[in-house]
């Protein structure tokens, strides 16, 4: 456990209705990929969606006066978050590619359950009650309830590689989660979110070349929405936002709010796409809300 003293309060109302806003778009990213993927082969659109990103953040962090000079004993930190980051995506894709898309949404889901879990070792004041755990298995089964429908047929066994694999990706990403709330304490979120983005550059970069250098790029109106919506919207103000909010608050009053990223993501099916809102769904939801109430519960 770290012994320093961390700013580590509960979030207000005020900060709630902004992470509920986060998620909400965050939430919508799988829309956008959908778009994005009309033109742009997956590990290019990460690599560009980086770039933009890069150029958000930095340029306002610039606008601010923000120093974005790295600092030689803030490297190996960095260094680790951008490497847990490029991992949870490398994980994530591959075992999508051997387990059903409905599947991994599930399984990635667990990822807030994995930075509560780490939060519980590395962070002060953060531990794990029973109404908080109660509250993180109701969302995540509000998730599973949401989504149970469109699984596919199949045997189970046929789809465990790939369930595996995602799960680790959504451990990379919760320890992810973890390590930023310890390291921002130290690191301005501005630099620390600037050097994640570019040091995963030159890694995308040099994958992009290996895997896809045979497929072309078509910028079209739909692509380049898509890739415009991931780099700017998410990646920059989203992440950002985040990135800056895990200073000062709980971690796992925070992370709960991301059981609601599926969640959101068939509102924006169902408003641009004209998916049908099931009863699943709506049951789903509200299951989720109930966690995120015991999660954020004062006592």
């Amino acid at each position: 456990m770290l012994e320093k003293e961390f700013r580590n309060e509960d979030p207000s109302g005020k900060v709630i209705a902004f992470m509920l806003l986060i998620v909400s778009l965050i939430g919508g990213g799988a829309f956008a990929v959908k778009l994005g993927l009309q033109g742009i082969p997956p590990l290019k659109m990460a690599l560009f969606r980086f770039i933009i990103g890069l150029i958000a953040v930095g340029g306002l962090g610039l606008y601010l006066g923000m120093s974005m000079r790295l600092r030689f004993e803030e490297f190996r930190r960095l260094l680790l978050i951008a490497a847990l980051h490029a991992l949870h995506i490398i994980a994530l894709n591959i075992g999508t590619q051997h387990t059903t898309a409905a599947r991994s949404t599930i399984f990635l889901s667990l990822y807030p359950l994995f930075a509560v879990l780490f939060g519980h070792f590395y962070l002060p004041n953060d531990r794990l009650t029973p109404t908080k755990t109660f509250g993180l298995l109701a969302a995540f089964g509000g998730v599973f309830l949401a989504i149970m429908p469109n699984l596919q047929g199949g045997s189970i066994t046929g789809y465990l590689i790939g369930d595996l694999i995602v799960i680790l990706s959504a451990g990379f990403l919760g320890f992810r989660i973890t390590l930023t709330k310890v390291f921002v304490q130290d690191i301005y979120p501005y630099r620390l979110l600037v050097w994640l983005l570019a040091l995963n550059i030159p890694c995308f970069y040099i994958l992009s070349r290996i895997f896809e250098h045979e497929q072309p790029v078509e910028w079209t109106l739909a692509s380049t929405s898509g890739l415009i919506y991931q780099g700017w919207i998410i990646t920059g103000f989203c992440f950002l936002g985040l990135t800056w909010m895990l200073r000062k608050y709980k971690a796992s009053k925070l992370v709960v709010f991301s059981f609601l990223m599926p969640l959101s993501g068939v509102l924006f099916s169902y408003l641009f796409l004209g998916d049908k809102l099931t009863l699943d769904v709506l049951a789903g939801t509200g299951l989720v809300a109930i966690g995120i109430y015991l999660v954020n519960r004062q006592r």
